[in-house]
């Protein structure tokens, strides 16, 4: 009845309304959820540009703005060297969703556009976006200052970032800047020295300038070729589909990507004079570009002519005029941008009264966190503060803090990733800090070869490519070093900014050296932070000169303990070296290197994840719980008369809620000094057994006392019992005595009761203790898993297949280990199919099957020593007539390993002894059957009980206990 009445017409119809309702807001909501569509254009806008005003070229844009019809704030987005506009489209329609109209370009020489790649010069770069700005302000869309001046920020990195601060030094229509990851002098960046004297003294950066001359040379964009200068006219018509607002020269019709372009241009055409050979070499570089990149290359030095035009493509050219609200965001892993060049535009605005702000984050042009969505975020709120309509007052501060640092502050084991923070001040404090602290280093005057070529290279960092690695690839030739190193750190040093060490060298007229400090921990391991050298030329250094060595600018924390190590090399893969083979004498001029550092800089969020946090809580919450529950007293958790028993287990049950009957009422007891092998096959109950004695499963039926304590979740029995089951798990960038300590202090006891010098004495760790946790073989993890279970010494250890994966070397060396630990009347249990190693560790086994005890008892009797000795001899028939002939021996025979002797408890010492007398030679003498045989033996039959099948022994009851006293409960 109940079933029809559901089916009635009436009660459908309302079913199917209810769930098309259902639907239908279902539908609203994911509609109401997606961002509203965008207004899309792409355009071609005619410009001209050159020195003298007469190279015409097409700039290949896209035009994003909002919903809408009023005017808006615009953007003028730039993108990388070797990309176009194509690569910030993301970025543009997530700025054009927060109310700005966004302009972005391929720049001349890239993707569709026109021209040729002049470095973001002033000349060629920088007045085609003075165009681009004027183009803004035609369009009804963008919000007007006065005529022609539209409100208009700009952004960019890399090489955006260069163009967004030349842009604004140049055009003064800009309104707000966010540079990222930019130059300050593309001279000092290319051709840097840490020793002072500019770029005409420095050390090329060979392998970045060769990776963005080939980034420029191979070209971008096969359909649309550069053309040279005069041509490239004929796709400023306008023609096409797209919005033509506007007029005269400058602006061209909107049309897709590759279509509209002047037919006469040709990859010929951008290509230096000197044919095939010559286009190929030089690519879409500007033809005196490319004949200045190729002298550099070749000789190492920076010339005349290079430094000028370099210069001439800086915001250090324009230094006294930027005066827009700039924010800088420079990466900290950035061996080509470092954060020195950062501080030089951010002193620059700073002298011209302009605001300001620093932000360092993790990432940079080598890899890192790039951080996007923060970066995306500042940058928006930027340009969001000082566009606003009114033109906001300085004097209102810039809504951010003036210097933000991202901060390593661990690692997040959820996401496998380096846990970041961001520390936080009012003021950017500049390269040398606030606080200046000195650390001494120690080490005699050392000479350092400077091979001839200047190769084998040592190694700082791939360019582009990173540390290649967590722990990142670095490398010291042998031989081209000197190094000097501090004493242990007696308390942390928090680097944030440059540090100074003023050195002595000779031995040449020209030295060139890379100077670094490694952050050494107590193993030895050595860190290079960031992966930063600086390179240094010294002049006039034949006799000796002493020389301040700016090293690179890195914010980093050296912990207590640590030591710092300053390393001087002659070479470095990623920069030019000398071709000359010379010998440095290098040593200290100072005391040490001196630290900067500013106290002001807090961590204001990030880091750990939210659980981490949470954790405490909600162990507080369930102790106050735990502590609650157990104020009722447990009068039968005490058994006094198992006080001194490490273990008893009477009738275990477990079941599984799918059925599976995983321990079957399992007795056993064990005893002081005793090493008991749990044995069974995969499925036999261990584990869970294991997992019930650590109170981590709670069973149907049975009980469980340790030392005369029941166990239940929270015993106080626990506290006695370390224990090692399924699998080792540690912080990998931590070291071993890192882990044990942070494991240690987790259980809140106190820091003596660790024994922590016993414990790694008894596992045998040695030096190792000491590094990485992520250099440790499968032997060493095994290793200290089994120390952190020895932690505070416990009467009770219990381990799950600590010998799985080890080699026979590791197998034995474990074999020691526990050895040694129940040496002292501490108690051991362990679970293995290593069969061999369980006969020759444990002093007593317990076998099960299928969730019952099959055996248990002393591993000579489950063995059946008792009943025949197996003795290898080369003479097996005079030993059988000898045997025969022996009191107490009931039976000799030969057998295909020796000779089986039936002795009847005849010891077996008696029984070598004569044998020897009657000049029988004895080889070996052993049971006649191992472990392994009883094994086989009984899960084979284990309708047979407690028995070994075929050894004629009959089991008292006592015997199916583990220890040798008492009784079965």
């Amino acid at each position: 009845m109940g079933l029809r009445r559901f089916l009635r017409p009436r009660v459908i119809a309302a079913v199917v309304a209810a769930v098309a309702l259902l639907a239908a807001g279902i539908g609203l909501a994911a509609a109401l959820s997606q961002p509203a569509p965008l207004t899309i254009r792409n355009v071609r806008i005619a410009v001209v540009d050159g020195p003298h005003d007469n190279q015409h070229v097409v700039i290949d844009a896209t035009f994003f703005t909002p919903p809408g019809s009023g005017r808006l704030p615009a953007v003028l987005l730039a993108h990388g060297f070797g990309e176009t506009k194509d690569a910030v489209r993301p970025q543009a329609e997530d700025l054009a969703r927060a109310g700005f109209a966004v302009l972005t370009w391929s720049a001349r020489g890239f993707g569709a556009s026109t021209g040729q790649i002049g470095l973001d010069s002033p000349d060629y770069e920088v007045k085609d976006v003075e165009q681009l700005v004027t183009w803004l302000a035609r369009q009804p869309r963008v919000l007007l200052d006065h005529p022609g001046d539209p409100r208009v920020g700009i952004t960019g990195a890399s090489y955006g970032g260069g163009i967004s601060l030349l842009a604004a030094g140049y055009d003064h229509r800009i309104d707000a800047v966010v540079a990222q990851s930019t130059w300050n002098n593309l001279a000092t960046a290319l051709f840097p020295n840490g020793a002072g004297g500019g770029p005409a003294g420095g050390v090329f950066k060979r392998q970045w300038a060769g990776l963005l001359f080939t980034q420029g040379s191979v070209g971008f964009g096969a359909t649309a070729q550069g053309s040279a200068p005069g041509q490239g006219q004929g796709s400023a018509s306008g023609q096409g589909s797209g919005s033509s607002q506007g007029s005269g020269p400058g602006q061209a019709g909107g049309s897709a990507p590759g279509t509209g372009l002047g037919q006469g241009s040709g990859a010929g055409q951008l290509l230096p004079p000197g044919g095939a050979g010559r286009s190929a070499l030089c690519g879409r570089f500007q033809p005196q570009i490319c004949a200045i990149y190729q002298q550099v290359a070749a000789t190492g030095r920076a010339t005349p002519q290079a430094i000028s035009l370099l210069q001439h493509s800086s915001p250090a050219s324009v230094a006294g005029r930027m005066r827009a609200p700039t924010l800088l965001i420079q990466g900290e892993n950035d061996s080509l941008f470092g954060l020195d060049q950062a501080d030089a535009n951010y002193r620059a605005i700073r002298r011209n009264g302009a605001p300001v702000n620093m932000v360092w984050f993790a990432g940079g042009h080598d890899g890192g966190s790039q951080e996007t969505a923060r970066v995306e975020s500042l940058t928006t709120q930027w340009l969001r503060r000082w566009l606003a309509p009114g033109h906001p007052s300085a004097s209102a501060g810039t809504g951010q803090p003036g210097f933000a640092v991202t901060r390593v502050l661990g690692f997040d084991p959820s996401s496998d990733q380096a846990s970041l923070g961001i520390a936080t001040a009012t003021s950017y404090p500049g390269l040398a800090g606030t606080r200046r602290t000195l650390v001494r280093l120690a080490g005699p005057p050392q000479l350092a070869v400077s091979p001839a070529g200047g190769a084998p290279a040592s190694i700082s960092v791939f360019p582009g490519l990173g540390p290649l690695g967590p722990a990142g690839l670095t490398f010291d030739m042998p031989g081209q070093s000197a190094a000097f190193t501090s004493a242990p750190l007696s308390s942390p040093v928090q680097l944030t900014g440059s540090p100074t060490v003023r050195v002595r060298v000779s031995g040449a007229p020209d030295v060139t050296l890379f100077a670094k400090i490694y952050d050494v921990d107590q193993a030895g391991n050595a860190t290079l932070p960031n992966q930063l050298v600086s390179p240094v030329r010294v002049t006039g250094a034949q006799a000796g000169r002493v020389v301040t060595i700016a090293l690179p600018a890195v914010d980093h924390d050296f912990s207590s303990g640590h030591r710092l190590r300053l390393v001087l090399t002659t070479t470095d893969y990623a920069y030019a070296a000398p071709l000359a083979p010379a010998v440095y004498r290098v040593a200290l001029a100072g005391p040490g290197v001196l630290m900067p550092s500013d106290p002001a800089l807090t961590v204001v969020n990030g880091g750990v994840p939210w659980w981490v946090w949470a954790a405490p809580a909600a162990a507080l919450v369930a102790a106050a719980l735990i502590m609650g529950l157990g104020r009722r007293s447990r009068r039968g958790d005490a058994v006094p008369e198992l006080a001194g028993v490490p273990l008893e287990i009477t009738g275990l049950t477990k079941r599984f809620r799918d059925g599976q009957l995983a321990v079957d009422d399992l007795s056993l007891r064990v005893e002081r000094g005793q090493i008991l092998g749990l044995l069974g096959p995969n499925g036999a109950g261990k584990t869970t057994t294991l997992r019930a004695l650590m109170g981590l499963v709670r069973p149907q039926a049975g009980t469980i006392t340790i030392f005369g304590r029941r166990v239940h979740p929270g015993s106080p029995a626990l506290s006695r019992l370390g224990s090692f089951v399924e699998g080792p798990g540690f912080l990998p960038h931590l070291s071993g005595r890192a882990n044990l300590d942070l494991y240690w202090r987790s259980t809140g006891r106190p820091a003596d009761g660790a024994h922590l010098a016993e414990v790694l004495e008894v596992a045998g760790l040695g030096a190792a203790i000491d590094r990485r946790v992520r250099a440790y073989s499968r032997g060493m993890c095994q290793r200290l898993a089994i120390a952190q279970a020895m932690l505070g010494m416990p009467d009770l250890l219990v381990l799950d297949e600590p010998m799985n994966g080890l080699d026979p070397p590791q197998i034995r060396e474990m074999r020691d280990v526990l050895l040694r630990y129940a040496a002292d009347g501490r108690t051991v249990i362990l679970s293995s199919h290593l069969l061999g190693e369980v006969e020759q560790t444990c002093t007593h086994v317990v076998v099960m099957h299928e969730g019952r005890r099959l055996a248990a008892g002393p591993v000579a009797e489950i063995i059946g020593e008792a009943g025949a000795l197996m003795v290898g001899t080369p003479e097996p028939e005079h030993a059988v007539a000898v045997l025969r002939a022996m009191d107490g021996v009931e039976g000799a025979e030969t057998h295909p390993d020796g000779v089986l002797v039936h002795h009847d408890g005849v010891p077996p010492s008696a029984v070598v002894a004569a044998l020897v007398a009657a000049g029988v030679p004895v080889e070996r003498v052993g049971p006649s059957r191992r472990l392994e045989d009883a094994f086989l033996a009984l899960i084979a039959a284990p309708g047979n009980g407690g028995g070994v099948p075929g050894d004629g022994l009959a089991r008292p009851p006592g015997s199916d206990l583990v220890g040798s006293q008492g009784s079965a409960p």
